[in-house]
C-alpha cells in the first residue's frame, strides 16, 4: 500500500544555489544533504523536495511514494497488473523501484528500511540556512 508522497524529486544544475532559493522563496527548510542532493522539507508535513543533479534519474522531476517493503509491494503490483520498469535497487535509506500502473502512469516506489538521511550540510553553502524553523 503507499503510505504517502515521500518526496518530489527534482533536477537542477546547480543543487546549492537552487536550494538557497527554495529555503527563501519558499519557506522549505534543509533536512539532509549529500550525494549531490539536499532534501527540503515543508513547514507543516515531512514530505521533502529533493533537489538533485543526478544525469541518471531519467526524469526532470517525479514523485516518489512511500511504501513499508519495496520487494513486497513490487510482487504485489505486479500481480495486480502493473508493469515493473526498474528492478528494486538499494539506495541510501532503504530500497526504490520503478513501476507503471495499467494507465501509463510511472510510479517511483521506495522504503525506509535502512532509516532516514542525517542532516549533513558540511561544506554547503546552505549551511546557514536556519534550520530550526
Amino acid at each position: 500500500m503507499l503510505r504517502k508522497i515521500d518526496c518530489v524529486m527534482i533536477r537542477v544544475d546547480d543543487v546549492e544555489a537552487a536550494a538557497a532559493y527554495y529555503a527563501e522563496v519558499f519557506g522549505l527548510r534543509p533536512s539532509w544533504s549529500g550525494d549531490d542532493s539536499i532534501g527540503l522539507v515543508f513547514p507543516e508535513t515531512d514530505s521533502e523536495i529533493v533537489l538533485h543533479n543526478d544525469p541518471a534519474i531519467p526524469s526532470p522531476v517525479e514523485v516518489h511514494y512511500l511504501v513499508e517493503d519495496v520487494v513486497a509491494v513490487v510482487a504485489d503490483y505486479v500481480a495486480k497488473g502493473c508493469l515493473l520498469l526498474v528492478e528494486p535497487f538499494d539506495i541510501t535509506i532503504g530500497k526504490c523501484a520503478v513501476i507503471k500502473d495499467p494507465f501509463g502512469t510511472r510510479l517511483c516506489i521506495l522504503d525506509m528500511t535502512k532509516g532516514p538521511r542525517q542532516l549533513n550540510l558540511a561544506g554547503s553553502t546552505t549551511k546557514d540556512l536556519d534550520t530550526t524553523s
